[in-house]
């Protein structure tokens, strides 16, 4: 009889708790229709971002896919008549991407930038699959007034390998050999 009256307490005590909650404010936020405030600094969609002068910035070093921990970016280099590399194609599998964003931490040319963009629900896990193309925008993104191919294998007034006043003579590697 007490392993009843307990179960009826129980059951009382359950039924009282539902009761209290059916008159307090919801919790639960209705996300189509409100969209919560994101942090400063929230990682999602990846974009490829150009250069001031609207060129692309990704010069197909393959720093971004060597450093993705679920290898999630592909590319293929090729190279222009001007010698300036590109990448002849561009693919992320947003699928498989964690958005840790070591691929934007390991890009030279800023060219990889994270933003704050998370709603990419689809149905079919394909079209998770983003070419250069659907990638590509039209603006600098976050470093607005730096280009790549200004600052690379620019010749600088500091002088030649070893010559800085901080820098050591460069070591042959000869002389390391037994």
């Amino acid at each position: 009889m007490s392993s009843a009256w307990e179960a009826v307490r129980a059951l009382a005590s359950g039924f009282a708790t539902t009761f209290v909650h059916l008159f307090r404010k919801p919790v639960t936020e209705e996300y189509p229709e409100v969209k919560r405030a994101l942090p400063a600094r929230t990682r999602a969609v990846i974009v490829l971002t150009r250069d001031p002068d609207g060129g692309e910035r990704c010069v197909a070093c393959y720093l971004c896919s060597a450093v993705c921990p679920v290898s999630c970016i592909s590319m293929q280099a090729a190279e222009r008549e001007d010698g300036r590399r590109h990448a002849a194609w561009f693919r992320i599998n947003f699928a498989r991407c964690i958005y840790c964003g070591l691929c934007e931490e390991a890009c030279p040319t800023s060219a990889i930038q994270l933003t704050p963009f998370f709603e990419t629900c689809e149905r079919d896990i394909l079209k998770l699959v983003y070419e250069k193309e659907d990638l590509l925008v039209d603006h600098q993104g976050k470093d607005k007034e730096y280009n790549f191919y200004k600052y690379a294998g620019v010749t600088t007034d500091v002088g030649g390998k070893g010559e800085h006043v901080q820098e050591d003579e460069p070591v042959d590697l000869r002389s390391n050999l037994p």
